[in-house]
């Protein structure tokens, strides 16, 4: 499955999140770090919900970029 991942680049590190699993987060000092350490915690994320019985949704979020007028 492909999942959207959110990236942000913060002041010191990156932050990753998955909107379509919620709580789904990781952080690392590069953008490199939080896309493999995102990866990982997909998979984590996945195992748990097969664990506990929960149903597992594929992936619906998408992306776009919008263009606007700088002020």
């Amino acid at each position: 499955m492909r999942y959207l991942v959110v990236v942000e680049k913060g002041p010191s590190s990156y932050g990753a999140y998955v909107p379509d699993l919620p709580g789904c987060v990781a952080a690392g000092e590069s953008k490199d770090e939080v896309l493999s350490l995102i990866r990982d915690a997909i998979e984590l994320h996945l195992e748990g919900l097969k664990e506990e019985g929960q149903g597992i949704t594929g992936p619906s979020s998408t992306s776009e970029l919008v263009e606007v007028e700088a002020a």
